[in-house]
This record gives C-alpha cells, sequence and structure tokens, in this order.
C-alpha cells in the first residue's frame, strides 16, 4: 500500500485553548495511538489534502520533529460543522507484526456487456472491508465488469484472498447488472439471463 508522508511538530501543551491557538495558525491538532502511548502532535492543514480528499486509502508516515518516524493510519477526523475545516485527526501507530483492519477502494474497469445491451450497473460497495499485515495491504482492488451480463451480480465472496480476511458478508453485493426499460423496449438487445445469476470474477490486487 502507498504511503503519504506528512511533517509535524510534537505537543507538549494539549487542551481546548492550545488546539484553538494551533487551529487560528492553520495547525491540526493530532494524536497518534499505540502501545499503550499517546503522542500529540501538530502538522499543517495543507497535509490532508491527499490523505483525507481522495478515494484512495494510504498509509501515513508521520515524521515528528524532523527525525522521530511514525508508521500509522489515519483514523478519524472531525469536521467543522459549518466550514469543513478540519478539527482534529486521530491516527493509530502500525505494528507490521500484526494485522489490521482497513478498507480497500474498489475500481471498476471496462464496460459491462449488460450495460451496453441497455442494463443499469448498481455498484453498492465502492470499499470493502479486509484484515492483513501492513505489508500485504492493497491500494485497491480492481474488477473487469467487462462480461457481465444483465442479471449478473458479484459478491464480497468472489474478491476473497489468501493475503487478507474479508472482514463482510460473503453474501453482500459488490455490483450487480440490472434490466432496464431501455433493455426491455429496445428490439436490437441481445438476449440476456435476467435472473440474479452469481458470477465469478478475478479480481486484481493492486
Amino acid at each position: 500500500m502507498k504511503s503519504i508522508t506528512i511533517q509535524g511538530t510534537k505537543r507538549e501543551i494539549v487542551g481546548k485553548k492550545a488546539s484553538k491557538a494551533l487551529r487560528n495558525a492553520e495547525q491540526v491538532p493530532c494524536v497518534v495511538y499505540g502501545n499503550s502511548e499517546l503522542t500529540h502532535f501538530s502538522t499543517d492543514e495543507k497535509s490532508f489534502k491527499d490523505l483525507v480528499y481522495t478515494p484512495d486509502t494510504n498509509t501515513v508516515n508521520i515524521v515528528l520533529d524532523g527525525n522521530e518516524k511514525i508508521d500509522a493510519i489515519l483514523k478519524d477526523v472531525q469536521f467543522h460543522p459549518v466550514s469543513d475545516k478540519i478539527l482534529h485527526a486521530d491516527f493509530y501507530k502500525l505494528d507490521h507484526s500484526k494485522p489490521i483492519s482497513i478498507e480497500i477502494p474498489v475500481k471498476l474497469v471496462g464496460r459491462a456487456k449488460g450495460v451496453a445491451n441497455g442494463g443499469n450497473l448498481l455498484f453498492p460497495m465502492k470499499k470493502v472491508k479486509i484484515k492483513a499485515l501492513p505489508a500485504n495491504l492493497p491500494d485497491e482492488i480492481e474488477i473487469d465488469v467487462t462480461p457481465l451480463k444483465i442479471g449478473q451480480k458479484v459478491y464480497a465472496s468472489a474478491l476473497k484472498n489468501d493475503k487478507f480476511t474479508l472482514i463482510q458478508s460473503d453474501n453482500a453485493v459488490v455490483l450487480s447488472i440490472k434490466t432496464s426499460r431501455l433493455a426491455v423496449k429496445s428490439a436490437d438487445v441481445e438476449e440476456e439471463d435476467n435472473s440474479t445469476e452469481v458470477v465469478k470474477v478475478t479480481p486484481i490486487y493492486k
């Protein structure tokens, strides 16, 4: 999995007053949890540009005071209810010998045969939750939807891999191709199976 580096400064003084002063200076108060320890630090709000405002999932390389490094994942972000400015961020320190739970993006490539024939592609599961060692975390799971016909669907069980555990119901629907009025009315549509057929796919883990 790709890692994003952010620069931070350790905080010796914590509390509402200190946090407010940081925010006024366009700094975000943060905490790293892990190994029964808490590390308080602050970082520039711009550090979150490629970490929060993206559909991708990344680990974080936190560099404190120019020398101390912490590998972590972003666990929670608090936003201002009106301005949407980041108020606080929580990170979790990675232990590379222990598995972690994280959501991985699911990316679709190609154009489904069923869509070409007038069907609708429904994609309710754009991320899937897995548990794995940090070294085995993929950036994304790619599915080629090209061969999918109307009536076919892909379940979460199709995404299983030896390198991680799927924390998701096997019966959860990742995507499906449904019949549309256009498909029903078109006289040129190739006849397809409109039943809820389960189809096998070969996911690519990048």
